[in-house]
């Protein structure tokens, strides 16, 4: 039986940042009891998977990976943690390999069990299933001190109320639960006291943040956070554009740490196909929210996300979203192809668009977005802009980052500048990431 001093153990993270900063949470937990958390491709003494369920293909993949690990070592123990965890433990456990099972509920408690499989010296001959109803659920209270050289993600949030017709996670994640805000600052005061330049606060429903424990809202913490000592860039994860109206953008504003960029959660931009989605908002609303925070925030930049195919789309529905693109003016677009989701009422529409459709309208809409990037971009390098970039990785010949508005920015280094803020003068553009030189004043 080995020692916890030569325990390995890999993690393997599918999914959204939310289960990136669990995991993150749950290898600071093991290592205080001295076990080596490595690389999961590694032969490891022991995996935790955590899953995601959002599509089917999230499924298949958590289920890819926990046979890979099972071959790599078939004497390794296998816990299998997260969303599909949730969802269907009863798919998992019929995985011969598998030692446990964990919901949503207590996703630290799986150091726990592999404690226990340490000290048992065996693997468990069925599958122990620990999942609990997440309706009941609480805020798991777990936090971070470590980080990836310059960014770190702080969960916030978990849960989500909203009955998109096309989404599966309300049910794997339960109601909207918050962090308390004294947590919420202590975490983050910790990750600046340890050199964090970059700090993202994620949630399930980021908007959401403190309505279930009252007096406080995402714009109030924000609003608490900018008061840290030495704090740095303070980004956000996913909004829907409800959120964004006149008294909430005014806080914003007055949040000096609060880097200018917003991920809106928009998915289409045609009013028809928003309705079917459930969507708290309609195509004017969401332009509404771009605009307001143009208004009032300078240099601000957009990204989003966008499902082309959903049940009943048309070519009108369609044409709407490519429009909305092209006028909102978006750095980054994620674009997915409806996939049906067992369980949700999407699943059972009728009008499912081929696949066909789905990838003409796919690549078409990936045109609109690569030319408003590039447009972005090109003016940018026509202003001859001087911007503050924060370097995350070096190739050894250039060093890579991103300016508080999340443009990706290339210099020239003999140097790795990583962690480093530097002002950067950007001189050219090839339509994906801009390319400048240090700039040293006048």
């Amino acid at each position: 039986m080995k020692s916890k001093e030569t325990f390995s153990v890999g993690i393997y993270t599918l999914g959204c940042k939310v289960n990136q900063y669990e995991s993150e949470a749950i290898a600071e937990e093991i290592e205080k009891h001295g076990i080596d958390v490595c690389s999961p491709s590694s032969v490891c003494d022991a995996y935790i998977i955590n899953t995601c369920t959002v599509t089917a293909e999230s499924d298949r993949k958590a289920r890819q990976f926990i046979r890979r690990a099972i071959k790599k070592n078939p004497l390794a123990y296998i816990l299998v943690i997260g969303c599909m965890a949730q969802s269907a433990p009863d798919d998992i456990a019929a995985i011969t390999g598998v030692d446990v099972i964990i919901g949503n509920t207590d996703k630290l408690y799986s150091v726990k069990k592999l404690l226990q499989l340490i000290n048992k010296g065996e693997k468990n001959k069925e599958p122990e299933i620990f999942v609990k109803d997440i309706t009941k659920a609480t805020f798991e209270d777990m936090s971070i001190r470590k980080f990836d050289r310059t960014r770190a993600y702080v969960k916030i949030e978990d849960g989500c109320e909203n009955k998109c017709t096309y989404c599966i996670i309300p049910s794997a994640r339960g109601k909207v639960r918050s962090k308390p805000p004294e947590k919420v600052i202590a975490e983050v005061e910790a990750l600046v006291r340890n050199g964090c330049r970059e700090i993202v606060l994620t949630g399930i429903e980021t908007a959401s943040y403190g309505k279930d424990i009252g007096g406080i809202d995402l714009a109030d913490i924000l609003c608490r956070i900018d008061k840290i000592n030495g704090i740095g860039r303070i980004r956000l994860g996913s909004l829907d554009p409800s959120l964004i109206r006149p008294d909430f953008v005014k806080k914003l504003s007055s949040v000096s740490c609060l880097a200018p960029h917003f991920h809106l959660s928009l998915q289409s931009g045609s009013d028809r196909v928003l309705a079917l989605m459930k969507r708290k908002y309609n195509s004017s609303m969401a332009m509404n929210a771009i605009r307001l925070l143009r208004d009032s925030i300078p240099d601000v930049k957009f990204t989003t996300d966008i499902i082309v195919g959903f049940p009943g789309e048309s070519q009108e529905d369609f044409e709407a979203t490519q429009k909305f693109i092209e006028d909102a003016g978006f750095l980054t677009v994620h674009i997915f192809p409806y996939s049906k989701r067992k369980g949700t009422p999407a699943a059972s529409m009728s009008e499912q668009i081929s696949s066909e459709i789905k990838s003409q309208r796919l690549h078409s809409l990936e045109k609109t977005a690569t030319a408003s990037s590039k447009a972005i971009l090109e003016e940018e390098v026509r202003q001859g802009n001087i911007k503050s970039v924060l370097f995350e990785t070096f190739d050894g010949e250039y060093s890579y980052g991103h300016t508080s508005d999340f443009l990706e920015v290339a210099v020239k280094s003999r140097t790795d500048m990583r962690s480093e803020i530097f002002a950067v003068k950007l001189t050219h553009t090839d339509g994906k990431i801009c390319y400048g030189e240090r700039f040293y004043g006048i």
